[in-house]
């Protein structure tokens, strides 16, 4: 059976442009992790404005929701990030 060949499979030895690459790579991995962490802050600020904004209180059960959601995005974040951050890892080894 053939083995399916993953695209960052690590060739040789690494030069400049590969290394810059894995580089941009990998802030772009940070970045995006950051924008997940922004993200679940802003549902935090949301459910807190859901539950305490007197003018919303026909809306109260959105604060929980968007809790729980917060909790989601910022698991999803951290596996994704992770993730990639494995990969390139074993590419850099």
């Amino acid at each position: 059976m053939m083995k399916k060949k993953n695209k960052f499979d690590h060739r040789g030895e690494i030069i400049l442009r590969d290394y810059l690459a894995l580089e941009r790579t990998r802030l772009a991995n940070e970045r995006t992790l950051l924008s997940y962490v922004r993200t679940s802050l802003y549902l935090i600020i949301g459910g807190i404005a859901f539950l305490q904004v007197e003018g919303l209180a026909s809306l109260q059960w959105l604060g929980p929701i968007c809790f729980i959601l917060s909790l989601f995005v910022i698991i999803i974040g951290f596996y994704k990030y992770f993730e990639l951050r494995k990969v390139i890892n074993r590419y850099y080894d």
